[in-house]
């Protein structure tokens, strides 16, 4: 009886003890802003959405980029813009503030030859296209943060980007 009493703590140290190792990314580093971008359409999809693997574009309101699109009262593009970028089987969105440097004016670029997105200030990188916007390299994967994913639902042809 003694003994069963010593393996059933021995096991629930070793189950405390591992659950400690796991590392967790906070995706919301970023301040939550409101994102809605409807490309519900099939017209509005074709013109501004992505196709192929790696495929991107980039929203934001307040630059009103990209230049043509028809941004109205009911569009919003979160706290630094939006990235939308199509990975390996659908469509994906994240915020583009580096959640390193948090701030609207400091938004990651993609480096057009692995898709990585990269901090000009920082100089972090993340995943995007099939990491979920995890760090891979820099300060981020220090301070364990990675980019803030909206959800990409389809509508009437073509995709609504949302919070």
């Amino acid at each position: 009886m003694r003994f069963s009493k010593i393996f059933k703590a021995l096991a629930m140290l070793v189950v405390l003890v591992a659950g400690t190792g796991c590392e967790h990314i906070d995706n919301k580093a970023v301040p939550s802003f409101i994102v809605r971008i409807d490309l519900s359409s099939y017209a509005l999809w074709n013109t501004y959405g992505v196709a192929g693997m790696g495929d991107y574009r980039i929203f934001n309101r307040e630059k009103n980029i990209p230049a043509n699109f028809p941004f109205n009262v009911n569009t919003y593009t979160g706290y630094g813009g939006v990235l939308l970028m199509m990975g390996m089987e659908y469509p994906m969105a994240y915020d583009l503030t580096c959640p390193v440097e948090v701030s609207q004016n400091i938004t990651l670029s993609i480096n057009p030859e692995n898709f990585e997105a990269v901090c000009p200030k920082c100089g972090s990188r993340y995943n995007p296209l099939t990491g979920a916007g995890g760090p891979v390299g820099g300060v981020a994967i220090n301070n364990k943060v990675g980019m803030r994913q909206y959800h990409v639902y389809p509508n009437n042809g073509g995709y609504v980007i949302s919070n």
